[in-house]
């Protein structure tokens, strides 16, 4: 599975991440370690350099490759990286589904290029894989990300209790879903 770049904004795209991302994601994930953390789980330190993104993004690569994860980067056209947006657990067959995870840099928030990519890569599933549903989770309390969903047609379906070790602690998770075609499947 390959895939392609989508144009978010005149100034940013989606592209597919490369391992040789590693040093733009280590300095991403530096640049954005205050905006993140309440949102993620505490992160050893090699997390943070060059050796650990390389070593993170072989996996994701191997996923790719088995059909199982894409990944894309915001890039301004510079190589950098500006957050990611990634579908993971894609599954064809009779249940033509992934589930959604994104961030974006700091300074792009506010721009609607959450919102953007979402869309983009929803449709980018359906077009590609025929998908019929992308789930999508967001701590409680992270309103932003909540609203990013709702605009793009996630519709809530419950929460999940004690979901996901976050920032220390065993955090709720608010969990979304939307439908993206309900056409008949040859399978």
């Amino acid at each position: 599975m390959t895939s392609v770049e989508i144009r978010l904004s005149d100034d940013v795209v989606l592209r597919p991440v490369r391992v040789s991302d590693a040093a733009a994601f280590a300095r991403a994930y530096k640049r954005n370690f205050a905006h993140l953390e309440q949102w993620e789980p505490i992160r050893p330190g090699e997390f943070y350099t060059e050796a650990g993104q390389h070593r993170r993004l072989k996996k994701f690569d191997e996923e790719r490759a088995a059909g199982r994860v894409q990944r894309w980067a915001f890039d301004r056209g510079d190589d950098e990286v500006y957050g990611s947006i990634t579908l993971s657990g894609i599954e064809l067959g009779i249940f033509l589904n992934a589930r959604m995870g994104y961030w974006v840099d700091v300074e792009l928030i506010g721009r609607g290029l959450a919102t953007a990519a979402v869309n983009g890569v929803c449709d980018y599933a359906r077009q590609t894989w025929n998908i019929h549903r992308v789930e999508a989770g967001t701590n409680v309390e992270n309103a932003a990300s909540q609203r990013v969903l709702a605009k793009c047609g996630f519709e809530e379906i419950g929460v999940s209790r004690a979901h996901l070790y976050v920032n220390g602690k065993w955090s709720d998770s608010r969990q979304f879903h939307r439908i993206l075609h309900t056409d008949p499947v040859a399978l």
